[in-house]
């Protein structure tokens, strides 16, 4: 099958390596225009780590090449990106496509399936609480995998094309997939942005001095317990608003085979496996960039709309706007544009359940 991935940072170079070794065709597109020059040039990407391999890889020279010559179509860019993608890709979707966001933050499932159903096209929206693939790319044509994941949670907009989102991941990544009731659910499952608040702020200046740390070496126990406090407000906001989702401490059994325990015991073990990597070397990281206002400020919006407020969250982001001197809640370009600030609770669910109306939608 060939899949577009769109992006052409870690986590698309790592989805273009798995999908290689499984015998499927991924073409990359750069956003920027000036990565994979290298892939483009005839040179394999060289995967290191879970995956070993060398692919070669096809490169798009447009996002319409890419998107118009793709069955499937995976989003595998920053959050900050993703409106500049989908705003890019959607007017080169055709029908009988589907599309997959690796990983979903601040509804931006819910933008691109606007975008597409303004279109007049009847295309599912397939979306992960986190990557498949977990690495660092190694320069223009190499890729650290650091694991592929055993589970990703995963829903489709709209929920009546569950069945075909599913059956579409399982053929390209495997039996993988564990099936959530809709993308509020998936967003709620995401702990990225809340581990990699607890994570980058109690190591800033390591990152700021542009030292070399590992990750898990640097989970202590007492940022586990961060993480475990933050992991409370998400867990109540889920409970208000209905649905039931995974602890912190079950996605790092499942997601990195490591026995339940507290967070900071499970962090050690997984550094004595070696497991884990090496933490951010700068404060232009993805931890704060992406994660603060597409992670922890719909987070935050969410407490508001559920009456459970999300005083850590909220700390994290006025922390973080602090020390770099930003308003990251304000730097959410996707949130607007959706209304969000207007919707009730059971607007947004109706939403991801039903996505939006083709024929009302513009």
């Amino acid at each position: 099958m060939r899949i577009a991935i769109l992006g052409a940072g870690s986590i698309a170079y790592g989805n273009a390596a798995l999908l290689a070794s499984l015998g499927h065709e991924p073409v990359l597109w750069s956003p920027s225009g000036r990565s994979a020059g290298s892939l483009a040039n005839g040179e394999p990407l060289v995967a290191q780590g879970a995956i070993e391999g060398r692919f070669r890889m096809d490169v798009a020279r447009s996002i319409a090449e890419a998107v118009g010559s793709a069955e499937v179509v995976l989003f595998a860019l920053p959050a900050n990106g993703h409106r500049m993608a989908m705003d890019a890709a959607a007017p080169h979707f055709k029908p009988g496509q589907v599309a997959i966001i690796s990983s979903h933050t601040s509804f931006s499932g819910l933008y691109l399936a606007r975008a597409i159903a303004e279109r007049g096209l009847d295309i599912p929206v397939v979306v992960w609480g986190t990557t498949v693939t977990a690495g660092r790319r190694a320069g223009d044509a190499a890729v650290n995998v650091s694991t592929v994941r055993a589970k990703v949670d995963m829903a489709t907009i709209p929920v009546s094309a569950a069945a075909r989102g599913l059956k579409i991941c399982q053929v390209l990544f495997g039996e993988r997939f564990v099936e959530r009731a809709d993308a509020l659910a998936i967003s709620l499952s995401n702990l990225n942005p809340q581990n990699h608040l607890g994570i980058a702020l109690c190591n800033f200046t390591r990152m700021e001095h542009g030292e070399t740390w590992g990750q898990n070496e640097n989970n202590t126990d007492s940022v586990g317990r961060l993480l475990e406090a933050l992991d409370a407000e998400r867990i109540a906001i889920a409970e208000a608003a209905g649905y039931t989702v995974r602890t912190i401490r079950e996605h790092y059994h499942l997601s990195f085979h490591v026995e339940p325990g507290p967070v900071g015991e499970m962090a050690r073990e997984l550094a004595a496996r070696g497991n884990g990597g090496n933490g951010p070397t700068s404060t232009d990281t993805r931890y704060v960039l992406e994660d603060a206002p597409f992670g922890l400020y719909p987070t935050v919006l969410l407490g508001r709309l559920t009456g459970r407020e999300a005083k850590l969250h909220q700390a994290g982001i006025d922390i973080f706007s602090a020390l770099y001197g930003r308003d990251f809640a304000g730097e959410n370009d996707l949130l607007g544009p959706l209304g969000f600030a207007d919707m009730t609770l059971a607007q947004l669910k109706a939403l991801v359940r039903d996505g939006w109306p083709v024929e009302k939608a513009a």
